[in-house]
Formats: structure tokens, sequence, C-alpha cells
């Protein structure tokens, strides 16, 4: 109990913390306390800087491949007990008992979550936590908010993480040394994993708040719909034309003389060019089509920057009090 009212305190420094919030001179509608979360993303910044991204790096260097990669399955194991409790609580009870069965299937055959049997056997991983219930049932996001030592997040999530944490089961371990070790293992684990994101990130983003910002709220967003109306482009009709910016204005008699030639032969084409809005609509959808912001992806083929774990684990399935010390950029994923 001693341990849990100490998370707890701790939980509660952090939100008193917000009651310093101030504001930039035009801020946005998603992010009015831009000038509070600016100071708190460069503070989480300086905390990775200088203490997690060392950590993990002499990690990568002591730790071998599949050792850091079982350590990944580990938490990711863990993490599953989450999927579980906010699927219910949202009434996917499909979704739940799958989430059970690979709890199950990784503790017994996986060796207590090492191994990552349960996705071999075809039982898809779930992106689920408290933050996303909210939000399931109608509760709007409210503003977006930085986090001392947590990182991205919005009021709705900020919320979220208090139901989180007596989600976790390591929250109730004893002794409280072995508790608090393995919650520092989770973040270097979980920071090495990271480290070619972060490099990334670093070489492509010119102001890496607003990328980290709109990245983090544009997943969330797409979690919430479940990926609906992600592929709702603009209907703007068959027989509408696109303007022609190019042509000089003389040549405009041309054109149209052109235009009606070639009209008369469009009833003859259009059986053929039926096939093209479809094809067009399948590449328009593509930036999103796995989940991931269009921001975030790489190009095509790239390959998996080294040190980071072949195994991975999405970051909305960590155990919150893990997320302590994580940089802004490390929820990305």
């Amino acid at each position: 109990m001693t341990t849990i009212r100490m998370r707890a305190i701790t939980l509660g420094v952090a939100a008193l913390a917000l009651a310093g919030c101030s504001t930039v001179q035009t801020p946005s509608k998603e992010d009015p306390w831009e000038g509070f979360n600016r100071t708190v993303y460069t503070f989480n910044d300086k905390v990775d800087q200088y203490a997690l991204k060392p950590l993990a790096q002499g990690y990568v260097k002591v730790t071998p491949q599949p050792v850091r990669d079982s350590v990944t399955n580990f938490f990711s194991n863990i993490g599953d007990v989450y999927n579980v409790a906010n699927n219910f609580l949202q009434l996917k009870i499909a979704d739940g008992v799958s989430d059970i069965m690979r709890i199950v299937i990784n503790t017994v055959f996986g060796v207590g979550g090492l191994f990552d049997v349960a996705t071999l056997a075809k039982l898809p991983k779930h992106n689920q936590d408290f933050g996303l219930t909210l939000g399931h049932y109608g509760m709007p996001p409210g503003p977006y908010l930085v986090l001392p030592l947590f990182g991205p997040s919005t009021v709705r999530d900020g919320v979220g993480l208090v139901p989180n944490y007596f989600i976790n089961p390591l929250t109730y371990l004893d002794p409280a040394a072995l508790s608090w070790g393995l919650y520092g293992l989770n973040v270097v684990s979980t920071r090495a994993n990271l480290l070619g994101a972060s490099d990334l990130l670093e070489n492509a983003a010119i102001d890496r708040y607003s990328f980290v910002r709109n990245a983090y709220l544009q997943r969330r967003r797409y979690l919430i719909s479940e990926g609906r109306g992600s592929n709702n482009l603009p209907d703007y009709g068959e027989g509408t034309a696109l303007p022609k910016y190019d042509e000089e204005e003389g040549a405009a008699p041309a054109a149209a003389a052109t235009g009606a030639a070639a009209g008369a032969a469009a009833p003859a084409s259009a059986a053929a060019g039926a096939a093209v809005p479809a094809s067009g609509a399948t590449r328009a959808a593509a930036p999103g089509a796995a989940g991931v912001p269009a921001t975030l992806e790489g190009p095509a083929g790239a390959a998996a920057p080294a040190g980071a774990s072949e195994t991975t684990v999405p970051s909305d399935q960590m155990i919150p009090p893990a997320r302590i010390g994580y940089p802004g950029l490390l929820r990305l994923h």
C-alpha cells in the first residue's frame, strides 16, 4: 500500500504541474496551452538526451538482440491485460476473448511471455487504453497536453492514465524494488526500440514539437474511429472539369475546340475509364491504410534502424507507469 500511495503522489505532482499552463499569442484550437506544452516538451527532451537515450544505447550494446526481443515480448504480454479490460469496457467481447487467449498462450507456451506465440497462431494484437474507452463513449479529447515525463497526451488521455495505472499488474508486485526495477527495464527497453525513430525525427522535422503533436493527435483520432472515415475523399462528381492554370489566355479558343472534339469520343471510352477512380481511391487510401499517420511513413522498403528491436510494441499498450521518463516522441509508433 505504501508503494501505491507513493505512485499516486507522483501522479498528483504531475497533475499539479499543469496549474502553470501558459499560452502563446496565437494558440491553435487543439493546442491552446502551447507555451506550457513547449516548455514541458523541452524538459522531457533534455531528460531523454542526458539520461534515457544514453541508457538505451548502452542497453543495446551489451544486450543481444534475441534477449531484447524477449524483454519486449514480456512487457507486450503484460500490455494485453489493458486490451482485455478496455475491450470488455467497450463491449467488444470478441476482441476481449481474443486478448485473453493471447495472454494464456503467450504465458503458457511462450515461457511467461518471452516469446510471442500468439501472433504465430494468428491472434491479432489490439491497441486499447482507458483514454480510447472514454473516447468510444463520446468524451471529447480536450486540448493537447504534454505531461512532465509522460510525454504527449490530451486532457482525456491524461485522465485515462489513472485507471490504466491501477489495471497494471506490476503496480501490485512485492517487494517494491522488484516493481520499480521492472518499470525501469520497460522504459529502457522501449527507448532502445525507438533509437532509430528518434534519430529520424531529429533529422527530418524542422519543428519537432509540432511534428510530434500532429502525429500523436492524428493517430489517436484514427484509433478512436477504428479507421472509419480515413479514406473518405471529397466527391466532386464525374463531370466536373478541373481548371487548367498552365494555359495562356490566347489559347482558350483552341482548347475549347479541342475539348469539343474530344468530348465526342467520351461515351466510347466511358467503360474503360470507369476503373480509374477506383485505382485512384486505392492510392489515396494507402497512407492511412495501416493506421499509421501519413507524416510518419518512411520510404518504401526502408531497412529497420540499427539497434531497433524486430518485435514492435504499440506505445498505446505500454503500461502507464512505464511511460514515466519517456521523451515526448516515444508514443508515436
